[in-house]
């Protein structure tokens, strides 16, 4: 080949190369290697709080990963009822799902304390076992057996008792009722005389108004004025007790997640702990304003729970607990040892730290109000 054509030719090939790069270029980077996601929830379509945060989450993936990995939601019922969200994951029908760990008790009870335990932990106190104290080790080892992997993204912070259509003013008068109430709580108001059950947040106002139920928990203010509880209750209890800090989660099809490129699982994580800040603030930030609203403007009587049912109600709270680290497997024994004795440490610490304070700020002192 002559240095003539042999240069036309190399030129060729330059402009060739330099063509299909251009091409490769045009096309946007998600065209190669994006990934889809359904996402099954619990909660009613666009639900303040829950539902809202898990669209919130679903958008920042997308954004955060460039589009390479986009979330499409899916509320409760449009793709499955909302009690086999678990299920739908498991069997591959959706790839994630926005829930509450303590929904899945015929998966393991042990699940329920990485949700809430009845006179457990608060928020802050759950998210130190989890983060720190080897509570995600053991919430994946719980997940492992059905290839699920979980992600806290938020939570209610301590909840409220509850709706009830009759007044409660002593252990004895519980004895009878009929309540919405799921987890470990549930379990304890059986044992003082209650009958429960546990009920998706778009049946718990048809039950109520229907007088299937006698009273329900839900969250706390921001959500359940939102539900409308008020329409068909009066009697708004608090401290919420067996619920003391209720976490969300986000979890996803196991083996789908580790095939994700390293960079698109981290992003992933990183979104999870924003979401659990921001949904975790927003509570805080709107129940203040949502109880005000219902009670000058819904005339809701808010009470406080008798001492004698909350000290009863501490005592079977204990059994369920310790019935559980009796008569479960192995591995529930050692999730309540792991949330017990971590329980024992931020109790001690707190009593000085966040209690101590609160109680101090309760002094009759001068302070801008």
């Amino acid at each position: 080949m002559s240095k003539i054509r042999r240069r036309q030719f190399l030129k060729g090939v330059a402009t060739a190369g330099a063509a299909a790069g251009a091409a490769t270029l045009a096309k946007p980077a998600i065209a190669q290697g994006r990934i889809e996601w359904r996402m099954v929830t619990t909660w009613p379509k666009n639900f303040p709080g829950q539902g809202v945060g898990a669209e919130r989450l679903a958008q920042s993936v997308g954004v955060a990963t460039d589009g390479r990995l986009t979330i499409k939601v899916y509320a409760a019922g449009e793709i499955v009822p909302p009690f086999e969200s678990v299920d739908a994951v498991i069997r591959g029908a959706a790839d994630l799902m926005h829930a509450t760990p303590y929904y899945w008790p015929n998966k393991s009870k042990a699940l329920n304390f990485f949700s809430t335990v009845p006179f457990g932990m608060t928020t802050s106190e759950l998210d130190a076992w989890v983060n720190h104290l080897g509570g995600q080790q053991l919430w994946d080892k719980i997940y492992d057996q059905f290839g699920l992997k979980g992600f806290h993204t938020g939570s209610t912070g301590v909840q409220m008792a509850g709706w009830f259509n009759k007044e409660i003013t002593g252990i004895d008068s519980v004895k009878g009722m009929k309540m919405r109430i799921p987890g470990l709580g549930g379990e304890a108001l059986r044992k003082l005389g209650m009958t429960t059950l546990s009920l998706p947040a778009g049946e718990i106002f048809a039950a109520l108004q229907s007088g299937a139920l006698d009273a329900t928990e839900w969250v706390g203010p921001y959500n359940d004025l939102a539900l409308g509880l008020y329409k068909v209750a009066k009697f708004y209890y608090w401290p919420g007790m067996h619920e003391p800090g209720t976490h969300t989660e986000t979890t996803v099809d196991k083996k789908k997640f580790m095939a994700l490129p390293k960079d698109i699982q981290l992003t992933f994580e990183a979104c999870c702990r924003n979401e659990n800040n921001l949904l975790t603030s927003e509570f805080n930030a709107r129940n203040g304003g949502a109880l005000e609203t219902l009670i000058r403007t819904h005339n809701v009587q808010l009470k406080r729970l008798p001492n004698d049912f909350l000290q009863a109600y501490g005592n079977a709270s204990g059994e369920v607990i310790q019935e559980m680290r009796d008569g479960g497997d192995a591995l529930t024994k050692e999730v309540v040892e792991s949330f017990l004795k971590a329980r024992r440490d931020l109790v001690n610490w707190n009593r000085i730290a966040e209690q101590g304070m609160m109680n101090a700020r309760l002094l009759d002192y001068k302070f801008p109000g």
